[in-house]
């Protein structure tokens, strides 16, 4: 058995029939339901034969353009925002992904998971900061790459190009300032010159 089968094995004894385990290029996801993620993310770090120690990375995903009613296997998503995390078990030598769904798209709210793994709060605080996703009971849930009063999230699909407003520091107010976006947006089209025989091998 291989170390990939022995961790879906043992997943799926763990966390019950309820497990929705999928394996897509020789990695494992498993999916939770936002109601169950803190409670889930626990067992996953404490279990023996699970053990995950660290929580490597956690990202946001806008699913605005693969959203559909229905989870189904040709690629669609029950909710617009997703939280995602990438575990490692330093014990047992093996990596999971784990996603969960916010369940409200107008206002995405999912549990912090900063009592369990305290890496995550930098990480949490960028998945709000660029895609709003807002975790709830974290101890300090600022941005951390946008200005304070930076409007918007910029890794939202829907976020403009050129965004709302652009910053800038006046002189004469001595303090930076906020304006309309001035920026007229244009098409670049680069320009590729190649020998002539580009490709050809010469003897």
């Amino acid at each position: 058995m291989t170390r990939l089968q022995t961790l879906d094995t043992n997943l799926r004894a763990v966390l019950g029939a309820s497990a929705e385990l999928t394996e897509d290029r020789g990695e494992l996801t498993l999916r939770v339901p936002a109601d169950a993620w803190v409670d889930t993310c626990r067992v996953l770090r404490d279990h023996a034969s699970l053990r995950f120690e660290t929580c490597v990375d956690l990202c946001g995903v806008d699913y605005s353009a693969w959203k559909a009613p229905t989870f189904d296997a040709g690629g669609a998503h029950p909710q617009r925002f997703a939280v995602v995390i990438h575990l490692l078990s330093v014990t047992h030598n093996w990596r999971l992904r784990v996603r969960a769904y916010a369940p409200d798209d107008a206002f995405p709210v999912i549990a912090s998971l900063v009592d369990i793994w305290p890496s995550v709060n930098w990480y949490e605080r960028e998945a709000f900061d660029l895609y709003g996703v807002v975790f709830e009971g974290h101890p300090d849930l600022r941005r951390i790459l946008t200005d304070y009063g930076f409007i918007g999230h910029p890794f939202r699909k829907d976020f403009p190009i050129s965004g709302h407003v652009e910053m800038r520091y006046d002189p004469e107010q001595k303090r930076v300032v906020y304006q309309p976006v001035t920026i007229e947006p244009r098409e670049i089209t680069p320009r590729v010159v190649r020998e002539d025989h580009y490709g050809i091998e010469r003897y």
